[in-house]
């Protein structure tokens, strides 16, 4: 493990879901503890967050929604398989379930893909260098047959594939949030062949899951990282990454500010999750001089998928 140079991408989530949510993320890549984001073109605060990234030089990408508030093309504001009778997405699970029921029009999915490639384009001045799925839906069946040929038809080389080792041994995960979290592992195994055959990559290792809200801590993170890091090595003596001494890793996290109603959101207001004080519980972990030390002494260089 001394020997081996690991290259982890710290990604902040959702950036333009609301202004206290941009000024977490910001604070916390001032402090070095992200090196990444991921943009919520159809979140409330998105061009504030694409000017912030400008300001700071902050390498961003695209967070892919199409599960919460509402669709950023003008054509399927008004009628599409992708709203629900409310007129927003059908949710994180909502959606799930009109996918495996048929419901959903998948060049709908297409042309609502694209577009936010667009605004991303048009907020940003750039291409995304990588872009990924909101909630995770870039893994789901049909979906990520789509997802893939937006990717390569926009030339976006990276991408996520949340597929968490050691995700099996965290018994402090409630079953509920467990069963979702093994639904997204599979999703995402079914994904690989796929993503594989249009030339998209992502990082060795993904951590995320296991590490978020009020189970981050310094240790578990740390015992993530290591552990991500003997299971690959072990694993994969021939692996080119082995080969080189070089592994990549890509942790997932989600600080900021909690969200004061009614700001904020995709559409229809701000979530659970961000107005809760897990995400200033991760802000405040991330920054901790204890976690950026650990990084040096362990060979570990923060950086993004443009150094990829």
């Amino acid at each position: 493990l001394r020997m081996l140079q690991v290259k982890l991408i710290v990604t902040g989530d959702d950036f333009g879901y609301c202004p206290r949510r941009n000024q977490g993320i910001v604070d916390c890549f001032l402090a070095g503890a992200i090196s990444n984001v991921s943009l919520l073109v159809n979140g409330s605060a998105a061009a504030d967050a694409a000017k912030l990234a400008r300001r700071y030089n902050i390498p961003i990408g695209l967070h892919a929604n199409l599960s919460e508030g509402s669709p950023v093309c003008e054509v399927l504001k008004t009628n599409s398989s992708l709203l629900n009778q409310h007129g927003f997405f059908h949710g994180k699970m909502g959606f799930r379930t009109a996918l495996s029921k048929g419901l959903l029009n998948m060049s709908e999915v297409k042309q609502e893909l694209k577009a936010q490639v667009e605004l991303f384009q048009e907020l940003t001045g750039h291409l995304p260098p990588h872009m990924d799925g909101h909630q995770h839906v870039h893994v789901l069946p049909e979906v990520r047959h789509v997802f893939a040929e937006v990717l390569e038809e926009y030339g976006i080389k990276y991408t996520r594939v949340p597929i968490e080792p050691g995700l099996h041994n965290c018994d402090w995960i409630p079953p509920s949030l467990m069963d979702f979290y093994l639904g997204v592992e599979e999703d995402s195994f079914n994904t690989v062949d796929v993503f594989t055959r249009h030339g998209i990559r992502w990082p060795d290792i993904y951590i995320g899951l296991s590490t978020m809200g009020k189970n981050m801590s310094v240790s578990n993170i740390w015992s993530a990282i290591d552990a991500a890091i003997v299971e690959f090595t072990s694993k994969a003596p021939a692996h080119p990454a082995a080969q080189s001494r070089t592994v990549t890793i890509e942790l997932m996290v989600h600080p900021g500010y909690p969200s004061v109603p009614p700001i904020g959101g995709c559409g229809e207001g701000p979530d659970d999750f961000s107005q809760s004080w897990e995400r200033l519980h991760e802000l405040q972990t991330l920054i901790k001089p204890e976690l950026q030390s650990h990084y040096k002494s362990r060979n570990i260089q923060l950086c993004s998928f443009k150094d990829l």
